[in-house]
This record gives structure tokens, sequence and C-alpha cells, in this order.
């Protein structure tokens, strides 16, 4: 039907004939002379049809908007002056010599050829969802995220990873968030759980043998979204035996500089950095860090211990309390009312106020110094916030006061949001690895620990023998890739010894009963020859949002879902028909009336 694609179409092409197929992209008419943007998968190029040929511009007149059109005509060089280097067709053109319509099109619920994201709303987007796609911005996405997958396949594959297929429908396991259920028709009141991800069959396969195994693999989770979340998405499943943590490591690295180099030729420098959570939360608040804001939090707890300002001092004297501080330079000059949006905006992870000091002549000392707090602060304190922040004059000092947890979320939000209001972000990429993760976190609502990744998780050799007597201070072999302050990659070494995940699965609360039933398959294969084993996973969604630029990762899915979980182009999730529902055996409830 076709010889070329449209977005082919150049000067070594001059004066052959070629058959083009397309959607109508924008038609004009020039004084007699129609001209069309035709356009396809590979890019646009500009059909010219003149009245010599009556019957062919008879048609071209009655084109409009998204037309489904085959053009079979001669290629020339565009006229002096209406040259346009902004396309790869850009000088030339193809005189029409017959003009097919495939197929007509009503017209389009937005405009394709001037689209305006400003007025046009995401729901919009996604109803028509088909439209969206054809927008070139969007076909470059999709192109992109192709090409990652397609370096990622190639990498592994030369380096002896087997792809292989892990179950859709499994049981449930608890791993953070909630299942995605789905009713045994053969087995009543019984129900499969879609894999949040394939983590205990990956292991499975390194306990027979399998060595290396990697699987581009679609993983389900009920879970409240946010723009780089949906309930599935894609990751990069990876596992590998007898490699340690070093040697992973170093892998996953080369894999990544392969992609940045393949993908958007650019190098990512050697090796990557390295930093531990507990410094990673110290400095930033995070355990995901945007190097490329020069911003950090400065502990402040020893020098508020003692100051009679109980909003400081309480913390300062608790355990589990924190007082840290942000310094902004040239924050002198937020208004008021700027300070008191960023006070909203860090009650959104429970801080209770923000305190700030605004450094108006550092030499004056407290009389250079505005803020509300001051009356509450003894000079040498003063003098010491100064010294460990290294305030400057036009600096602006903010300061967080609570449990630690919410000192480091909101704090480090902060530091994110002022980073990017104020156009601290440098250009380029920051890859880094977090490491020496803490084993377990303890869950003050469920009054015991949690796995701080999963409970399958090694922790260090020298910490094996603390995890009865000291579970708070062992330290995991876990290490997460980070990306410009996006997770893009997380894994682990593997608990290997049978003995060793029983202890892990006793301290989350999970006794021997449970543990039988929810993991009795893994606990046995341990018990027979499981090697040393450990891998990865990488949130291809999220890396593909980063390379190509995308503010969601539902900008680089091609029928993602709304964040309320929803699919407005298929009105999924629906009804289903009572006969079903009886076939499965269950029952709807009414929900209780209110």
């Amino acid at each position: 039907m076709r010889s070329h694609y449209c977005g082919h179409i150049d000067e070594s092409l001059l004066d052959q004939e070629v058959d083009v197929c397309g959607w109508v992209h924008r038609r004009r008419d020039h004084g007699g002379v129609i001209f069309i943007d035709l356009r396809d998968r590979e890019g646009l190029v500009q059909i010219v049809v003149d009245p010599d040929t009556p019957q062919v511009f008879a048609l071209a007149e009655r084109v409009r908007s998204e037309y489904v059109l085959r053009i079979h005509g001669r290629v020339r060089r565009r006229p002096e002056g209406t040259v346009n280097e902004d396309l790869a067709t850009g000088r030339v053109e193809i005189l029409a010599l017959d003009l097919a319509v495939l197929n007509t099109s009503e017209t389009p619920p937005f405009q394709l050829d001037e689209y305006d994201a400003a007025k046009v709303s995401e729901d919009h987007r996604l109803r028509y969802r088909y439209l969206d796609l054809r927008r070139p911005e969007m076909l470059q996405r999709l192109r992109i995220r192709s090409e990652i997958t397609r370096v990622l396949r190639e990498y592994l594959d030369q380096h002896g990873f087997l792809d292989i297929e892990t179950p859709m429908l499994t049981r449930a396991t608890p791993e953070g968030a909630r299942d995605y259920l789905v009713p045994s028709r053969t087995h009543q009141g019984s129900f499969f759980a879609l894999p949040q991800s394939p983590q205990l069959f990956k292991q499975l396969l390194m306990m027979s043998g399998m060595d290396r195994y990697y699987q581009i693999v679609r993983c389900f989770r009920d879970e409240d979204l946010r723009a780089d979340r949906q309930p599935e998405f894609t990751q990069l499943d990876i596992e590998t035996s007898f490699l340690d943590e070093e040697q992973i490591m170093s892998m996953m690295e080369e894999m990544m500089r392969e992609v940045f180099a393949r993908v958007l030729e650019i190098p990512l420098h050697v090796p990557f950095p390295r930093m531990s959570y507990a410094e990673a939360m110290s400095r930033f608040g995070s355990d995901k860090p945007d190097l490329r804001i020069p911003l950090e939090l400065v502990d402040l707890g020893d020098v508020m211990k003692d100051v009679e300002f109980k909003v400081f001092s309480g913390p300062a004297n608790d355990e589990h309390g924190r007082v840290a501080a942000l310094r902004l330079p040239g924050g002198c000059e937020l208004s008021r009312k700027e300070i008191d949006d960023y006070t909203k905006f860090v009650g959104i992870y429970g801080a209770k106020g923000l305190a700030y000091i605004k450094v108006n002549d550092r030499a004056a000392g407290r009389e250079g110094l505005q803020s509300p707090i001051l009356k509450f602060l003894p000079d040498d304190v003063i003098e010491a916030i100064m010294q460990r922040t290294g305030a400057e004059d036009g600096d602006l000092v903010f300061f967080g006061a609570d449990k630690a947890g919410i000192v480091n979320e909101s704090l480090g939000a902060l530091r994110v949001r002022l980073g990017h209001d104020r156009g601290l972000v440098e250009r380029g990429w920051q890859p880094l690895w977090i490491v020496d993760f803490p084993m377990f976190e303890w869950d003050d609502k469920a009054n015991r620990w949690q796995a701080l990744h999963h409970p399958f998780t090694s922790p260090r050799e020298e910490h094996i023998d603390m995890l009865e007597s000291d579970p708070g201070q062992c330290l995991s072999r876990a290490y997460d890739m980070v990306l410009n302050g996006t997770e893009i990659g997380g894994g682990s070494m593997r608990i290997h010894r049978a003995d060793v995940q029983e202890s892990v699965l006793r301290q989350l609360g999970i006794d021997e009963q449970e543990a039988r039933d929810k993991f009795g398959f893994l606990l046995d294969a341990l018990k027979y020859g499981c090697p040393p084993h450990g891998g990865i996973a990488f949130g291809l969604d999220r890396l593909v949002m980063l390379l190509t630029g995308a503010q969601s990762i539902r900008e680089v899915m091609a029928f993602p879902k709304t964040q309320t979980a929803s699919c407005l182009l298929t009105q999924a999730p629906s009804e289903v028909s009572p006969a079903q529902l009886r076939e499965l055996g269950i029952k709807l409830r009414k929900p209780a009336a209110e």
C-alpha cells in the first residue's frame, strides 16, 4: 500500500514516484493550490495538490483533519524560501498524482496540529487516548520506551541472563501494599492475587539453578496513586546467583551507562557515588536525594537541648526526635505570604509549623536577624546556628523540630520544593547508590517491626546474631539506585538460609504457622541447596519518565489509569452481570446507608 514512510521522504528520492499513507495533520488552501501535511509514525511530509489534476484536486478539497489518505506522487524540491529546516522532510515535497481517501474522520475532540496542553484536560486526553497517542510528543516517548527496553534486553542477553516468565495468578503475600484479588471459579471461596512483584518466583528460579534471570514484567499494587505510581506498572526484574552486592551493583551501573549512551548519547560518570541511608537521611531528609539541588539539612539537636523554647528542646531531648535547619541562600527575598505558603506545604507532611530566621546583617549579631523565635534563643545558641548553617547576609534559615520522621519528610520535601521554586536545580544527571539500609523500622501503630525493604532481604553477615537480640541495629545488604531524586531501582542480597529467614519472619511478628501458610513453599525450597543470590528491580515507567522529561509515568504508558485507578477509555472497572457473580460464588453486599 505504501513504498515509504512519510518521515523518510528526503532528497535521495528526488524525481522518484512514491506511495505514502497517513493522517491529515493539517490542510491549507493557498490560492488554488492545496497543501496537506501528511503524518505517520515516522514524521510529516508536505503533499502538494494543484489544479492540473482536477479529480485529485476535487478530492483534496473535501479532505479534513485526521482523514486517512493514500498518496501516490513524485518527490521534488521545495521552492526556494519555503524550506522547513525543523522537519527531516523539510527540503522536499510530494506532488500528488493520485489520492485515495481510506477513511474519513469526525472533528476530533481536541486539535492535534495545534495542541495546547493548557486547554486540554488530562481526563479528556485519557478518554480519547487513541487520538492523544497520535501526537508526535506522545509517539516519541513510546519510541524511546521501546528503545530503552531493547537496550536493556540486549545487555542482559549478552551477559547470560535468561528471559523467564513467572505466573500472573498467584497467592497473596505481604509485600507492603494491598493485593488485587482474582476470584477462582473452580475453587469457590478462594482467590488468586495478581503479583506485586515476582520476588518469590525469581528466588525459586535461583534455587532451580537458572543462575541468571530477567523479565520485563507487569506488577500490580492496590495503593494510593500519585504522579509516579499506577495500579499496574512495568518493572525490569533481575536475579542472579553466586554474585555479591558489589558485583551486582557494578553490573547494573554498566547497564545503566549503556542505556544513557545509546538512547540519549550521554555518558554517566564512573563509578556512581555511594551514600549510606543514615547519611542521606541526615543531610537530605530522604533516602532518594536529588543531588542536583545544593541545599542540605543541618542537625541542631545538641545546640537546642538546653533552650527554654520547648518547641526545640522537646524534640532535641527525645531519642526519636530531631531538630534540623535548612539554609536558603538569598532567602531574605521571600515575602511573608511565600513563607506562609511553605508553612502550609510542610504541614502536608505532618509538620506543625515552620520556624525561620532571616539573616539581614550577619555581623550585627542578634540585631541583624529577623524572626519571631529570636526572643526564645540565647545569643550563644543563635551564634551556633549561624556558624553551623554557614548563614550569610541575605540568607534565610528554616527549622524543623519534631519526631525525626516528620522532620526528615517535611524538610526533605521543602528542600526539593525550594530547589525548583528558586531555580537552584543544576542541569544534568546525578545517579547515586544508597546502601547500608536498616533491616527493620518500627511501626508505632502496629507496635512491631516492619521490613524496610521486604522480608526476604538478607542482613549483613556480622549482624545475623543481632536479629533476635537487637533488631533495630541490624543493617541489611540492600541497595537502591537513585537518579535525580527518583528511586529507579531497588534490590538486595536475599536470605539463602532457612534458619535466618525464619528468624527474620519472627521479628516481623509472623509466627511459625503463619509463615508456613504464606511462605511454606519458599521455606521448604531453602532446605534443598539454595545458592547465595541477589537481585534488583528497576521501575521501567519511572526510568522512561526521567529520560523523556515527562512529568508523570502516565505520559509514558500507552493506556494508563487515572489517579482513582480507573480507565476513562474503556470505563473500567465496571459492574459484571449477576450470572457471572453466581458462577464465582460471590454475592455483593450493598453499602450501609449513611
